[in-house]
């Protein structure tokens, strides 16, 4: 069924995530598993095995700065850009920073609820994370969302210490302590969706999500992409947090348009 690019464009405005199905063909799912592969092969300062209760693997990788060695001729070809330009219903987008996800081995504990936008010095309507799963999800065990909190408020990341999802990641921070979903689940608003390898979900960063465990016998790789575009702005958190671009916390101000020479801009294409 062709995408109602409409109705994907007003999920997006108004509950902050969507479900895009089989947005990627063939070529371009076997194209970001690549990238994916990549980023294994080649990981970065911020590579991290996070703290777990069982012997099960839970790894992650973000803002590799050789990340384009890896990733700019996918990101050229991939339709992904497109999506996102016509969920804002802007025409011009572009590339941030990836991240990348593996769990497996066993039991691996939630990734805890938070919002990626605590994490990044951005704000804006024109922003957006893709989602892939390389491995199909049943809705209980993919990514989960609250509607409609990329309304706000911003609460302080989570540190994802083991024991205490909830834990600040800046302490001295003025945004408020992250609530305890999981412990109170029937109070918010919840979505998720079964996905296939071709799926896409899109979410706004300042929603709410977190990752449900994976269980014996069960893999989760996934690819995040992280994308802006014209109307993003400099918005500054305690601590210079991302993204990690030398001095660009001193090249821009708060208010300012969100640009670096490091971002390569993949619509209108050069």
């Amino acid at each position: 069924m062709p995408l109602d690019l409409a109705a994907a464009r007003e999920a997006y405005a108004r509950d902050g995530a969507v479900l895009i199905p089989k947005a990627l063909d063939a070529k371009a799912l076997a194209e970001a598993l690549a990238a994916y592969d990549w980023s294994l092969a080649n990981p970065g300062p911020g590579a991290t095995r996070f703290a777990q209760a069982t012997d099960s693997t839970f790894y992650n990788d973000l803002y590799n700065p050789r990340c384009l060695e890896g990733y700019r001729a996918m990101l050229g070809a991939s339709p992904i850009p497109a999506i996102v330009a016509g969920l804002w219903d802007a025409g011009e987008v572009w590339f941030m920073y990836e991240q990348v996800f593996l769990k497996e081995g066993g039991e691996t504990r939630r990734t805890p609820w938070h919002q990626d936008s605590s994490y990044l010095t951005v704000a804006g309507d024109h922003l957006a994370v893709a989602w892939i799963s390389f491995d199909a999800q049943s809705a209980e065990d993919s990514l989960e969302f609250v509607r409609g909190s990329h309304r706000g408020p911003l609460y302080n990341g989570s540190r994802f210490e083991l024991g205490d999802d909830t834990a600040p990641i800046n302490p001295g921070s003025p945004l408020p302590r992250l609530p305890d979903i999981e412990a109170a689940r029937a109070d918010w608003d919840i979505v998720s969706w079964p996905v296939e390898p071709g799926d896409l979900v899109v979410f706004h960063p300042a929603t709410l999500h977190g990752g449900a465990p994976t269980h014996p016998g069960k893999r989760r790789r996934t690819l995040t992409l992280r994308f802006f575009g014209a109307d993003a702005v400099y918005d500054e958190r305690p601590g210079r947090a991302g993204p990690r671009v030398s001095g660009f916390h001193d090249r821009l101000r708060q208010g300012e348009p969100f640009r670096d020479p490091s971002f390569p801009r993949l619509l209108p294409a050069r």
